[in-house]
């Protein structure tokens, strides 16, 4: 079976470069991500995939795969972190002005992210989202992943509960108004449910930046 796409990451693998105990990276890398590009673009050249992508790229990281000299196949797509207390406006319209697909995880926040605290603020109990789900008769769930639709951006929630999986595809039967886009556009607090704080002092942390 052949894959379809394939994903470079900006944020290093865990695993044995990671410090026990720590969660950090504990040593150098010497890796540069043009080059395994380059091996990415090799892949579609050689049929396997049909597309490859980026995910956590800021600004110019992507501008450095676009930048490559010999570029064969440019990202189809940048996957990043993306809900209204992080609208990632900047980033968006840089993607979209390359013709490259966002696609939003963690549209919900991840309230359910293990080492979520409870001070740590939670979109689905945001009482201006909730007002906004109760004037279209619809779930705050079901609010914030209509708000990134009506971005063009791709979103992808998850959920083990089938009637959550369910909910989840009801957003085509209503529109947020102009107002409504811009109220939520205004909660933007730079706030991130996935820091990845272990990669921080890695060369290629893509999160340094301001986008």
């Amino acid at each position: 079976m052949t894959c379809r796409r394939a994903v470079l990451s900006s944020t290093p693998a865990r695993g044995r470069h990671v410090s026990r105990g720590r969660g950090r990276l504990d040593r150098a890398d010497d890796s540069d991500f043009l080059d395994t590009w380059e091996a990415m673009e090799d892949l579609v050249e050689a049929g396997l995939v049909r597309a490859i992508g980026v995910s956590n790229f800021n600004k110019a990281q992507v501008e450095a795969v676009l930048h490559k000299p010999g570029l064969r196949h440019k990202p189809a797509v940048n996957q990043i972190e993306c809900h209204p207390y992080l609208t990632q406006e900047p980033l968006i319209a840089f993607c979209h002005s390359h013709d490259i697909v966002v696609t939003g995880y963690s549209p919900l926040g991840s309230p359910d992210r293990p080492w979520a605290t409870p001070d740590e603020p939670n979109l689905l109990k945001d009482p201006k989202i909730q007002a906004i789900a109760d004037a279209h008769e619809k779930t705050p769930a079901q609010i914030l992943i209509r708000f990134n639709i009506q971005r063009n951006v791709v979103v992808i929630p998850k959920s083990s509960k089938p009637h959550r999986i369910k909910e989840n595809f009801e957003v085509f039967d209503f529109k947020l108004s102009v107002e409504e886009m811009e109220s939520i556009l205004s909660f933007n607090r730079n706030w991130r449910a996935l820091s990845m704080t272990w990669g921080a002092k890695h060369k290629d942390f893509p999160l340094n930046d301001e986008y």
